[in-house]
């Protein structure tokens, strides 16, 4: 699957803005949890793929390079970390996984038919 580009179609929207690019990159198998196990460390391959248990190593490898290519994700000296734009990006993403937490009861009361 190609890169996500502003300006051309990506999944769910036709006219490629950038939020939905954003979105269609993220939304890629692991790419977020690549992210959120960069956030506190600089991990190698080994590490990643042992915390993102379920993927694959053609499948991390794919998202690695998705987002180095993008400027999400560098290579170090250490392994993998996230570039000041990465950084950036998981610090406004951070706010929402707090929203999800406070989510949480209305999705539950909402599956019982309350």
């Amino acid at each position: 699957m190609p890169l996500p580009k502003p300006g051309s179609a990506v999944r769910g929207s036709q006219s490629g803005q950038p939020i939905m690019v954003l979105f269609d990159l993220l939304s890629r198998r692991w790419a977020m949890g690549i992210l959120w196990n960069l956030s506190d460390q600089n991990r190698n391959f080994r590490d990643l793929q042992a915390r993102c248990d379920s993927a694959s190593p053609s499948v991390l490898n794919t998202r690695l390079k998705e987002l180095r290519a993008v400027g999400l994700v560098e290579r170090a000296d250490d392994g993998y970390s996230l570039t000041a734009d990465g950084r950036d990006l998981f610090k406004r993403l951070e706010p929402l996984g707090d929203w999800a937490k406070e989510w949480v009861p209305t999705l539950a009361a909402a599956s019982r038919g309350d």
